[in-house]
């Protein structure tokens, strides 16, 4: 398996694609930065918003089995410490599954995490746009992807109410925004 090492102050930090042994890891990764009390040590959460599951063991083995998608998972002295999703759709490649431990998250993590999924885009892809959904209220995260280079487009996809794989709404004025950056 191809792992690389980045230099960080304290540590080094792996990143390699995710197996199927990482299946239970993830999703208690996932889970911790947007769901429940835990979520809440972190910026990301969505607990305001969104009670129920965020991603489940299934539809995690489904997107590393399935081709021109990548689940890149990183690492610290056998920790995890982020996630995310990358797919290659055409042109552009689809960024999602972001996750930072809710501990760790302001501290640069997200920002290396991003930075791989770019190059893997860029790189291994072939791609030249990064494109994501955002959950259109989330103002603050929001303004983190727009300082990374990422562009609001106007583009609005409806939220899945009555889906509950993607959460249990606690407001009915949840939608998804898209958003895109040039690789």
């Amino acid at each position: 398996m191809n792992t690389s090492v980045v230099a960080e102050p304290a540590a080094a930090t792996t990143f390699r694609p995710a197996v199927a042994a990482d299946i239970p890891a993830l999703v208690a990764l996932v889970e911790s930065a947007y769901r429940g009390d835990v979520s809440r040590k972190g910026w990301t959460t969505e607990a305001d918003l969104l009670d129920g599951q965020r991603i489940d063991p299934a539809g995690i083995a489904d997107i590393i089995d399935k081709a021109g998608s990548r689940v890149i998972v990183f690492e610290r002295g056998g920790e995890m410490l982020a996630c995310c999703h990358i797919e290659k759709q055409d042109r552009a490649c689809y960024f999602g599954m972001f996750a930072v431990a809710p501990a760790l998250q302001g501290g640069g993590v997200g920002k290396l995490a991003m930075n791989e999924a770019e190059r893997a885009a860029r790189e291994d892809f072939g791609c030249d746009e990064m494109q994501m959904t955002v959950i259109s209220i989330r103002d603050e995260l929001i303004a983190w992807y727009e300082r990374r280079g990422y562009r609001r487009t106007g583009i609005f996809k409806p939220f899945p109410y009555g889906d509950e794989r993607f959460g249990i709404p606690k407001r009915d004025d949840l939608r998804f925004e898209l958003m895109k950056k040039v690789l």
